[in-house]
């Protein structure tokens, strides 16, 4: 009777050191059967799509594994589905291929600086946002250009990225627009003249300026709010509440504030987290 205590103790102790290897809270049997959480649990392993060259939101370092603010809410859903962060598999995606990759199951997710609106909700579901951003403009260091804000324009070049929020933005504004494929991309047309200015998000422009702050700078203004959001499949009710539910816990328990320190808070002050939208 002693020997089958001791062993029985030492499964339960092998079971317990497996799962912290897997460094996961949750199993399968503890989601509702046949649901995504399940099955992603089930298998150990999950899909994100992310962008590349995003600093402070997601960059590939060093090692050839992105970082950022958005890996980081990549690695809090994963945790709570109970999969270890070396089980994330990270896909690049760019402003063209974020629906895409969705509908055709390439990623389970995408946290990619991903504004949430209407005509992308045709198509897929958010679950969030995580945080709300607004549209600015980033020139050459010294603003030669005289870009102060939207109204301030006039007759300059600007650069965007093709398919993003920011293009349809601008081009409510001005018809002088050339397109790119990653934001990154617009900074050598700025240094050889083609264009005046890069426009996107904030904080992403931050995260451009962070590494090249000598040549440029971002206009202290922004003329939209751009609340980013987690991208699923469409339909997927049962996981976009879970995905909002953690994101609602990450807020209260500290995670979410962590995770900006870590990343983008090097450069920018902690936001206000925003209200999870539960549509």
């Amino acid at each position: 009777m002693k020997i089958r205590k001791i062993a029985a103790g030492a499964v339960a102790l092998l079971m317990s050191a497996a799962l912290a290897a897997c460094g996961g809270e949750k199993a399968a049997t503890d989601f509702p059967e046949g649901s995504t959480m399940a099955k992603l649990a089930s298998d150990g392993k999950i899909t994100i799509g992310t962008k590349f060259d995003q600093p402070l939101f997601g960059l590939v370092g060093p090692d050839g594994k992105p970082v950022g603010f958005d890996v980081e809410m990549g690695k809090l859903i994963a945790k709570k589905l109970g999969i270890a962060e070396d089980k994330i598999e990270w896909v690049e995606t760019v402003s063209q291929n974020r629906e895409p990759f969705i509908q055709n199951g390439q990623v389970d997710i995408v946290i990619a600086t991903y504004t949430i609106n209407d005509k992308r909700k045709e198509v897929i579901d958010f679950a969030g946002p995580y945080y709300t951003a607004g549209q600015s403009f980033l020139v050459a260091k010294g603003n030669k250009a005289g870009i102060k804000g939207i109204d301030s324009v006039g007759d300059n070049t600007i650069c965007t990225v093709t398919g993003s929020t920011s293009e349809k933005n601008i081009k409510e504004h001005t018809d002088k627009v050339i397109t790119v494929d990653k934001y990154s991309d617009c900074l050598e047309p700025i240094r050889t003249g083609q264009a005046q200015a890069l426009t996107t998000d904030n904080v992403i422009l931050a995260g451009l300026v962070s590494q090249n702050p000598d040549e440029f700078e971002v206009v202290d203004s922004t003329f939209t709010e751009e609340p980013y959001g987690i991208g699923l499949k469409k339909g997927d009710d049962e996981f976009r509440t879970f995905i909002n539910d953690t994101l609602d816990e990450a807020y209260k328990d500290g995670a979410w504030k962590k995770a900006w320190e870590d990343t983008a808070g090097k450069v920018l002050p902690v936001p206000e987290p925003p209200a999870v939208d539960r549509y």
